[in-house]
């Protein structure tokens, strides 16, 4: 018989990378198994250098992996799993942002990010289980873009009420229920 290993929790930031008082950090501090996706240093809006980042810090884990991604890391983690074949034990897919859909002043603009690789955001049903997150009220993704995303890759979809971007400008240090649903992906 397979000796039980406990996953690996890889968080997968969004295009702001790292910030010191965002759920994923906190969370990351407070497990005992867990990693992050270092911050880009060059080509920071581009997809591809994001997506081997990704794969990078895949590669430096041994055993079973739940990624943990948050917005434009939500991409990435689509974006990778359309690329690789690498078995991963389930995935947590928090606020992501509607890159096909202009983003708020603050955020990169829509040609930028075209010409950066994002589009089209993957539809493909992931290898591996998942479950998205989704706010009623984020400024940068529908609740109905979201739902039809997570039908598209197979995920099941957790309506997480008005969040707004489930982030600190929305009110978010922590947010525990990333542990409840993390452990279900367990």
């Amino acid at each position: 018989m397979a000796s039980q290993t406990t996953p690996t929790i890889l968080m997968v930031p969004g295009l702001r990378d790292h910030v010191a008082e965002h759920w994923q950090t906190l969370l990351e501090a407070r497990l005992p198994k867990a990693a992050s996706v270092p911050p880009l240093e060059h080509d920071k809006l581009s997809c591809a250098a994001r997506v081997a980042a990704l794969d990078a810090a895949l590669a430096k884990i041994d055993g079973p992996v739940i990624l943990v991604a948050h917005s434009a890391g939500v991409m990435i983690t689509v974006q990778w799993a359309q690329q690789h074949s690498r078995k991963i034990h389930g995935a947590l897919l928090a606020a992501p942002a509607d890159l096909e859909t202009p983003l708020p002043a603050g955020y990169p603009a829509f040609d930028a990010i075209a010409q950066n690789g994002w589009y089209p955001i993957p539809r493909k049903p992931l290898p591996f289980p998942s479950i998205v997150g989704a706010s009623r009220n984020d400024p940068l993704a529908s609740f109905e873009r979201v739902e039809a995303m997570a039908k598209d890759w197979g995920s099941r979809l957790v309506d997480l009420g008005e969040v707004g971007h489930l982030n600190p400008i929305a009110g978010f240090g922590e947010w525990s229920m990333a542990e409840t649903l993390i452990n279900e992906l367990l």
